[in-house]
């Protein structure tokens, strides 16, 4: 009988050489990653923008790619892009252009719907559709996941053994901070063995945050990138240097889109999502030219290590 392995090293028919092993050398020192979806699927809107409107609204998500990729080939820097199933089956071309460009392409699900709106089943469903979407389109396999909303929380712990029973190598969904929506305010900091419910164990990769004045302060992405100064997320990665960690950042696509068009929320809401938009490319660029990144899969010798070394976190029953 031939040897098994992890999903990355199972040999997969027709399938091209790993395309973001990258040359000789350190590894990227830290994480860059991209949630790709459209301007109209973000929480904030969910309550008046629900699925059955998302196509009375522009689609706007291959310029916004396409200006991400270029800022990419300029900065040197490889990523990981999360792609939406929903994207992928009406932008397969984009996912293509992605994955040619030397970039890792890893799940985000299929619908977009916090995962407190999904049951098991839906979500194991949604898995196995976005993945194999996504490893037709981009020719290479597909390890990791990311909720929407990072809604991976107590409430929603069972969803670690999907994705362990579903074969996912990582997971960066549980985000260490208080939120109104999301977050797991007592799980590490850093890459850690995640155990669900029903004991399956996967590697886990938060977002990156500071430790001040005793609770962890988010700045590793999204509107914390729109609205802190710029040299704060460059203290957290170089924080997390000293400490011999990865920091990982995050961004989506619409938030270097400020001439997208407004949609019905909340004033904060609102606020929250429109905030600081003009000001994202020009951040990631002084990133770029400050720190090292690459993507997850670039990364997953420094990260399963830096697990190893790190308690293992129960989310119980």
């Amino acid at each position: 009988m031939p040897a098994q392995g992890p999903p990355s090293e199972r040999a997969r028919p027709g399938r091209r050489d790993d395309p973001t092993a990258g040359p000789e050398g350190p590894p990227p020192a830290h994480v860059l990653s991209f949630d790709v979806e459209e301007y109209f699927q973000v929480e904030a809107a969910a309550a008046k923008v629900r699925p059955r409107d998302w196509q009375q609204f522009p689609t706007r998500i291959e310029p916004a790619v396409e200006r991400i990729l270029e800022i990419l080939a300029d900065g040197g820097a490889s990523a990981t892009f999360f792609v939406l199933g929903w994207v992928a089956a009406r932008h397969g071309g984009l996912v293509t252009r992605m994955a040619n460009a030397g970039h890792e392409i890893a799940s985000h699900g299929m619908s977009h719907q916090m995962l407190t709106r999904l049951t098991c089943r839906q979500f194991s469903a949604e898995l196995a559709d976005s993945r194999k979407l996504l490893e037709d389109l981009s020719g290479a396999a597909v390890l990791g996941y990311r909720a929407p909303t990072f809604s991976i929380t107590r409430r929603t712990a069972w969803a670690i053994d999907s994705l362990v029973e579903a074969g996912f190598e990582y997971d960066s969904s549980v985000f260490p901070i208080r939120h109104d929506r999301y977050g797991v305010p007592d799980a590490p900091r850093w890459a850690h063995w995640a155990v669900g419910p029903a004991g399956g164990r996967i590697l886990e990769i938060p977002p990156l945050t500071l430790r001040v004045l005793g609770m962890n302060l988010p700045v590793g992405g999204g509107g914390y990138l729109r609205l802190l100064p710029v040299r704060v997320v460059g203290r957290g990665l170089s924080s997390a240097r000293r400490l011999g960690r990865s920091g990982v950042i995050y961004v989506h696509p619409w938030e270097l889109d400020p001439d997208q068009p407004v949609l019905p929320m909340t004033r904060l809401g609102r606020w929250r999502h429109r905030v600081n938009l003009c000001r994202t490319a020009d951040k990631l660029r002084w990133l770029l030219s400050r720190h090292t990144f690459g993507s997850f899969r670039q990364t997953m010798p420094a990260l399963r290590a830096a697990g190893d070394r790190d308690r293992i976190y129960r989310f119980g029953t």
